[in-house]
């Protein structure tokens, strides 16, 4: 595994570069498999990304765009990331190849749906896709995707419904797994903002502790992960 930490002066100046090297991404993935499979996560930070792809040039028929993880809500509902992403990105780039999430679904049923969309696009001996990129964010508790402090470690799925109390409410989510995380090619962390600057130096510099700092379960197997951060985020990293 290669890890590489980039760090931007402002999370504008992010996801500009962000939004270059994933075009760049595309193209050789494109150019080298004939096309571009990408996981995708809701928040702040990839929606900002988002807004720049597009207006980005791409043979966008030949990206094929899924879910890191979802909430179980309707597609009109302001927390469900599809819905989010439609407006952003989808319906100024005009594409067919999204394979979403069905949130409509209660997260047992939607996480076994999704497991058999991947299956669609496995490559053996895998059963599911070896992404080419994806796009995670890290919450201040050290979370990542639907994967939150406590849960459990040791997943041979790939997916999982999340369903259990976080925050003093209900999950009700669907997530994929480091089991899949890890085989992708490339894996990249978007993350801005001070209040995590203390979480991100323990996730890279820390002790290794799996069950109370998820973000520490990505570890590509053959593949690069890499941290794309601004200066807020990183001011402890030194």
């Amino acid at each position: 595994m290669q890890t590489t930490i980039l760090t931007y002066s402002t999370p504008d100046e992010l996801s500009n570069s962000a939004s270059n090297k994933f075009i760049e991404a595309a193209q050789r993935a494109i150019s080298e498999r004939g096309r571009f499979l990408v996981s995708l996560s809701g928040g702040s930070t990839p929606m900002k990304l988002f807004e720049r792809l597009a207006k980005e040039t791409l043979d966008w028929s030949l990206v094929h765009f899924f879910w890191c993880d979802e909430r179980c809500v309707p597609m009109d509902d302001p927390g469900n990331t599809y819905g989010q992403t439609k407006k952003i990105l989808f319906d100024n780039i005009g594409i067919t190849n999204i394979h979403r999430v069905e949130s409509e679904l209660e997260p047992a049923l939607a996480a076994q749906a999704y497991a058999h969309t991947l299956s669609g696009f496995a490559e053996a001996p895998l059963d599911f896709p070896r992404f080419d990129l994806v796009l995670l964010g890290m919450g201040d508790d050290g979370h990542t995707a639907s994967l939150f402090p406590g849960s459990p470690v040791e997943i041979e799925t790939s997916t999982i419904a999340v369903t259990a109390q976080y925050q003093d409410r209900p999950a009700n989510r669907v997530s994929l797994t480091p089991k899949v995380f890890n085989q992708a090619r490339e894996i990249w962390f978007l993350v801005t903002g001070a209040g995590k600057a203390e979480t991100l130096r323990n996730v890279i510099k820390g002790e290794k502790n799996l069950e109370l700092l998820p973000a520490q379960r990505i570890q590509p197997k053959d593949g690069n992960l890499v941290w794309m951060i601004d200066e807020a985020a990183g001011k402890l990293l030194n």
